[in-house]
This record gives C-alpha cells, sequence and structure tokens, in this order.
C-alpha cells in the first residue's frame, strides 16, 4: 500500500484524527497517532506541530539543521545526537519551538572571522 492509499485508509479508520480532535490532542498522542501511517515520521510531524497547527514545545531533534545550530551557538565540534540535544532541551521548556527557532537562523549567520 502506497502512502497515500495508507494515509487515506488510516483516515477512514479513524486512526488520523480530524482537525476538532487534533486540537484535543497532546504532541505525544499526535506523534504515536500519525507515525502509523506509512511514510509519516517523527520529523513529519514535528513539522506539523511548528508549522501547521503553532505548538510552541516542539524540538525536533532529529532535524539537520536544529543539531548544526546547536553545534554552532554553543561551540560544539561534533553535532548532538538527538538524545543529548533533548536532554539539553529540557531547559527551554515550554519553548522549545522559540529554541528551534533561534538554532535554524544560527546556521544561516555569517562565520566569526
Amino acid at each position: 500500500m502506497t502512502g497515500s492509499r495508507d494515509l487515506a485508509a488510516k483516515t477512514i479508520e479513524g486512526v488520523v484524527p480530524n482537525s476538532r480532535a487534533i486540537a484535543k490532542m497532546t504532541d505525544d498522542e499526535l506523534l504515536q497517532r500519525l507515525t502509523t501511517v506509512r511514510g509519516v515520521g517523527p520529523w513529519t510531524v514535528e513539522m506539523l506541530l511548528i508549522f501547521t497547527l503553532g505548538r510552541l514545545d516542539v524540538l525536533p531533534a532529529t532535524d539537520s539543521g536544529v543539531r548544526r545550530g546547536f553545534a554552532l551557538a554553543y561551540g560544539w565540534r561534533d553535532l548532538p545526537k538527538p538524545k543529548e540535544l533533548l536532554e539539553y532541551g529540557e531547559k527551554w521548556r515550554p519553548h522549545r519551538t522559540t529554541a528551534t527557532w533561534y538554532l535554524w537562523r544560527a546556521v544561516e549567520l555569517p562565520p566569526n572571522p
């Protein structure tokens, strides 16, 4: 079954919630439900949470831009592992989406001479 067919089937089955139900669900509940759809992983759900639903406490720890921004901002030679980033990101609760935006922007800054 292709991703779009699986999405349609899971929508009919009620696995993919409607917009009214989504508004009442936690980020973790949405992550658990939506990642059962073929082709939908945690990163996809995290982008939905940030850009479509406007959720304020999302830290996409597997995102390469976030990981690179963190390494630049905190002077790490290597990229943090997602687990390390999530552990550090606990300090930013409940504003991890804001931290995510700053980390993405850090990658765009010109290098220090």
